[in-house]
């Protein structure tokens, strides 16, 4: 009986062992592609990061005060990109990418436009900058990048304590105080307020609960 049993318990071996290693694999391939994306993302940072000559050159005056980021820089990297995003406190400090003609063009692409799993925050094709409702959308990774610290406004105590967002342009920087954290799903009407009744707002989307609908939106007006 033993005998007959031993080459089954074998190939049972085996297959664990296959299943394994295919796990194991695939764990490292995942992590291995996550921290390429950190490091691709670190690299445009680093571009958007100011220089002498940039602090010190000058375009024409506006109502808005001064990038403080070289967002000229990331322009000319890629023209799809407008602008940088960012939230004291949180994780959250990217670019912004912009493509009307192909609106979801960076949700699985990189900044340089290869595919990637994260993606970049990017706004809804039918805004431009100067509409007086932005709303930029950012995946909810697992693995804390993007727009994955969204959720924490949930809890008010967070919220309070990390109200302000800023959006970066060419044009200068828009201060955003955050007034609502909202819990719903794709069918919200907030998605088709491209123009706000009161004032100027910025409405950032992302995934949020356990339904492919499910989605977290953080309302901020101007400030």
């Amino acid at each position: 009986m033993r005998t007959r049993n031993k080459p089954v318990l074998i190939i049972f071996c085996l297959l664990l062992s296959a299943a394994a290693v295919l796990a194991g694999a695939n764990i490292y391939s995942e992590l291995k592609e996550r921290q390429k994306e950190k490091e691709n993302f670190a690299a445009v940072s680093q571009i958007s990061e100011p220089t002498v000559t940039a602090a010190q050159t000058e375009s024409e005056p506006t109502e808005r005060p001064a990038a403080e980021r070289n967002i000229q820089a990331l322009i000319t990297e890629n023209a799809d990109c407008i602008g940088w995003l960012s939230i004291d406190g949180t994780n959250i400090g990217y670019p912004v990418m912009h493509t009307p003609t192909d609106p979801q063009k960076y949700l699985r692409r990189n900044f340089y436009g290869k595919y990637s799993q994260s993606g970049v925050p990017f706004l809804d094709g039918r805004c431009d900058l100067q509409s007086t409702n932005l709303i930029i959308y950012g995946h909810n990774m697992k693995n804390g990048t993007m727009f994955s610290d969204l959720k924490r406004y949930v809890d008010r105590d967070f919220l309070n304590a990390h109200r302000t967002v800023k959006f970066e342009t060419a044009d200068g920087v828009q201060t955003f105080i955050v007034t609502e954290a909202l819990k719903t799903n794709t069918s919200d009407a907030w998605y088709d307020r491209i123009a706000a009744e009161d004032g100027r707002q910025l409405i950032l989307s992302t995934c949020y609960g356990s339904g492919k609908d499910g989605r977290l939106l953080i309302i901020a007006a101007e400030s």
